[in-house]
């Protein structure tokens, strides 16, 4: 088992969550305030590493197998993000999805580290179209 921070299409809710094959929720709970925040082509949210700049971000934390980890999420995540491992807002660590570097896409990055939560950055994506 590992713990899995999720900010985006696998949280509750949301449409790639069954990739976690009943994983449980330990903690909705934030990152430690270290890490811009993109939005990948409007497709699926990525943390970035920061020394100066960062702010906390929201998401969730899941006790995933490794085998549901290696053979579900990793899978479906985009070429634009890779695995690493992060803080969070108690200080402990935990895997995530962040920006892959050096960032080789030529899909567009929005900064959404204001907003901080994919969901409601989303929404507020809804609410201008």
């Amino acid at each position: 088992m590992a713990l899995m921070f999720l900010n985006g299409g696998a949280m509750r809710g949301e449409p790639l969550h069954h990739l976690l094959g009943g994983a449980p929720l330990v903690a909705a709970t934030t990152t430690a305030p270290k890490y811009r925040f993109y939005s990948v082509g409007d497709q699926c949210p990525a943390l970035f590493p920061v020394s100066h700049g960062g702010a906390a971000i929201a998401g969730e934390l899941y006790d995933i197998g490794l085998d549901a980890l290696r053979d579900h999420v990793l899978p479906s995540e985009p070429h634009e993000l890779e695995l690493g491992v992060i803080e969070l807002a108690d200080g402990s660590s935990a895997f995530a999805m962040l920006l892959r570097r050096p960032y080789t896409s030529h899909v567009q990055l929005r900064d959404i580290t204001e907003i901080g939560d994919w969901r409601a950055y989303r929404r507020s994506r809804e609410r201008a179209a």
